[in-house]
């Protein structure tokens, strides 16, 4: 089927089914062995649906993982908000980011949302548009370097470069325990955290607001 036709938008609810059920045949039998006849059958819906809604099988792939990715980037958002939001003191900032990167540690590293995606992108990597593709990419470092600017807005961090200072939080939290412990998974490893708070800490000791006069 040619990926160039005009695809339906269609049922909210009948593309939510389609992409459950792709997403369980990709991850149970893998992209090659999991036909558009088996999807319909398992989303409840015909076969001319799915192709739709979705053009071709590679196609809905990438929409299985574009959809997991988007979960992702949610839950990046309004953990950013459950833990960040509000703030109005320096002395509050070192137990608000470490609260912000302990719950990316396990609520989002230890989900089966993270665990799909990684799965799906390191096996059917061939299938996707590029070999490395990513769903979330930058978004999440984008996320919070907002939320630093919002900081620096306040005088609570001094950050000229908010794209950076995201960077280097996430290398000196996430990317210490990858780099030390193979993983970041806090629901899995205890060792994280501690890695995780000393990283906030050299941070802050770097950016908090008073740390630059």
């Amino acid at each position: 089927m040619p990926t160039t036709k005009t695809l339906r938008e269609g049922s909210t609810r009948k593309r939510a089914a389609i992409l459950s059920a792709a997403r369980e045949l990709f991850l149970a039998d893998g992209f090659d062995r999991s036909s558009v006849d088996a999807v319909a059958a398992r989303a409840e819906v015909s076969k001319r649906t799915v192709y739709d809604y979705f053009g071709d099988k590679r196609t809905l792939l990438r929409a299985v993982v574009d959809s997991v990715g988007q979960s992702l980037i949610i839950t990046v958002r309004r953990t950013l908000d459950d833990t960040l939001r509000g703030l109005t003191e320096a002395g509050e900032l070192e137990d608000g980011l470490v609260a912000f990167a302990m719950r990316i540690a396990t609520d989002m590293l230890g989900s089966a949302e993270y665990t799909t995606l990684r799965r799906l992108v390191r096996t059917e990597s061939g299938h996707l548009p590029q070999q490395d593709y990513n769903p979330i990419a930058d978004t999440p470092d984008e996320a919070i370097a907002e939320r630093f600017a919002a900081f620096a807005e306040a005088g609570l961090l001094d950050v000229p470069d908010p794209r950076l200072a995201a960077d280097q939080f996430l290398a000196l939290t996430f990317g210490v325990a990858l780099d030390r412990l193979g993983s970041a998974n806090a629901a899995q490893d205890a060792r994280v955290r501690p890695l995780v708070v000393e990283g906030v800490r050299t941070f802050l000791r770097a950016y908090r607001a008073e740390a630059r006069r």
